[in-house]
């Protein structure tokens, strides 16, 4: 007896994903709501579960398939399985073995590093080939023990000097022997080029930029975090200062929580901020809603919960809904300075960038300050120069005297 598993729902207007990768081959054993396989839509990655225990059976859609909702991808057969990866593991048991050629005795590793290969998304095997790292060296992070990005470089980091000797042999290959690899896009990296080119295309973008001195941010910070994570169980981060701070501009300029729809105006009465977070498959935007209503303790529980969620790959449709306004935060990985780009239909984006002491001029005086670069994107066709430049001042503004954040200025 055979069970026949098809594309579940997808989400809202969502009709077509890609097969991303198949967790579980022809033959394994698989236990009931198990993910056997991972969908790739134009928003998130959504696994495939069994229905039942059973064995796998044959995959009747290739990774990098096109499939639509309710289409028959594989079937779950009646009885018990073994894991693939259990079977080459058992061949190098038998000691008389040892006269058998290299070739041979190398067969079953081979077998078996290429069964681990195929759970790797192409990010991470890039990664492992760039930094020469043993994949099953690396303890996965990511959700049912995956390797993610982020494992390899940080195995990257920690790997032992002993592999000098491999790279000093490697450097020894003629400079005319240069290799290549050629990838297809995922479905959701296709769709940031496309939404992040429509954007260009049909926005008239600008930005304007200013600097914030972080002192009293950090002096508060410094001063409650300890009192604010025995009351709320949640770190105080820079990003909730940021939220309100948006907050306040986005109620006093409307425009730049607003967007254009056809030849209309559509003006938001309330403020849905999306948070740029990094995720194995690539940069993403769930949006924390009514951030005008919520208070820092529950603006940072909703951007760890975000955090967690993405490295874990469980990030869902319903938390990408929606958004008026985006913040993205390139000082996280350095960045001094750039220019983001809007998030369809979105008119505004908020860029924040590292931290870093600079010599300011202050009552006179020059002082060493901890300063960063803030910017502000946004479509001309809407918003005015002088509607932008007045919005980031105001988050400037709060950002150098919390107070504002408290008495609404």
């Amino acid at each position: 007896m055979s069970t026949e598993v098809k594309v579940p729902t997808l989400g809202e207007s969502v009709a077509e994903a890609t097969i991303g990768q198949w967790l579980k081959q022809p033959g394994e054993a698989v236990a009931a709501d198990e993910p056997i396989a991972s969908l790739e839509t134009d928003k998130v990655a959504i696994d495939v579960m069994a229905p039942h225990a059973g064995v796998m059976g044959q995959h009747i859609a290739a990774e990098g398939d096109n499939v639509v909702v309710g289409a028959l991808i594989t079937t779950i057969e009646a009885g018990s399985g073994a894991p693939a990866a259990a079977k080459p593991a058992a061949a190098p048991a038998a000691a008389p073995a040892a006269s058998a050629p290299a070739s041979a005795a190398a067969a079953p590793a081979t077998e078996e590093a290429a069964a681990g290969a195929s759970v790797l998304s192409p990010a991470v095997r890039r990664a492992i080939l760039e930094h020469g790292i043993d994949p099953a060296s690396i303890k996965g992070t990511g959700k049912d023990g995956r390797i993610t990005k982020d494992d390899v470089l940080e195995a990257a980091k920690n790997k032992p000097a002993s592999a000098a000797p491999a790279a000093a042999a490697s450097a020894s290959v003629p400079a005319s022997v240069r290799g290549e690899e050629r990838v297809k896009m995922t479905r959701l990296r296709q769709t940031i080029a496309k939404r992040l080119k429509s954007a260009q295309d049909t926005a008239a973008l600008l930005t304007t930029f200013n600097d914030v001195d972080m002192s009293a941010v950090i002096e508060a910070r410094d001063k409650y975090k300890d009192v604010f994570l025995k009351k709320h169980g949640i770190k105080l981060g820079f990003m909730s200062f940021f939220a309100k701070a948006s907050v306040l501009a986005l109620k006093d300029i409307p425009a730049v929580n607003a967007q254009i729809d056809g030849d209309e105006i559509v003006y938001h009465d309330y403020v849905d901020i999306s948070i740029a977070v990094s995720a194995p498959s690539g940069l993403m935007v769930p949006v924390v809603k009514d951030c005008d209503k919520l208070g820092f303790a529950g603006i940072e529980k909703a951007i760890a919960g975000f955090g967690k969620k993405a490295k874990e790959g469980k990030l869902t449709m319903e938390d990408m809904k929606g958004g008026t306004f985006t913040i993205s935060n390139g000082g996280v990985f350095g960045g001094l300075m750039s220019t983001p780009i809007i998030n369809p239909p979105q008119s505004a984006v908020l860029g924040l960038h590292r931290i870093e002491d600079r010599a300011v001029v202050r009552n006179g005086e020059i002082v060493i300050r901890p300063m960063m670069y803030i910017a502000l994107s946004y479509d001309h066709r809407l918003i005015d120069g002088r509607e932008a430049v007045t919005a980031l001042k105001t988050i400037k503004e709060a950002i150098e005297d919390p107070t504002r954040l408290l008495i609404d200025l």
